[in-house]
């Protein structure tokens, strides 16, 4: 963690630096040195870029597909690239549903309600 970080945390969560105990610090070269994928230190997948975003992992109509049968990609490397948001793993799912299973109609994956327990009445 950088200091510059270290006190902004501070800024807000006063006491924050009596709390830590020790600090390790990584440069890009560090992370490049100890994985190779990790060109420049860049662990998100690389340059996004147009094409990149477009094109990856192979330039295809859906990339989600891999050439082997019921196998599917659902990586940061697949569109909308790389997050904390699930999204790649969605699409890669639905297009799953729709190859192996035929679904064609997008499953309603909202929040489910909780059905009233038996016996209870229902306030309206």
């Amino acid at each position: 963690m950088t200091p510059r970080v270290e006190a902004q945390i501070e800024r807000f969560a006063p006491g924050f630096r009596d709390l830590v105990l020790a600090r390790s610090t990584r440069t890009a070269a560090d992370e490049e040195a100890e994985n190779p994928n990790y060109v420049g230190g860049d662990i998100t997948c690389g340059a996004q870029t147009v094409r990149q975003v477009l094109a990856r992992p192979v330039p295809r109509w859906n990339p989600y597909r891999t050439p082997l049968r019921g196998v599917y990609l659902c990586s940061a490397a697949t569109p909308p690239g790389p997050a904390v948001h699930g999204r790649c793993g969605e699409l890669a799912a639905l297009t799953a549903l729709r190859d192996v299973f035929g679904v064609r109609a997008q499953p309603d994956l909202g929040v489910l309600r909780p059905r009233p327990a038996a016996g209870t009445q229902r306030i309206r």
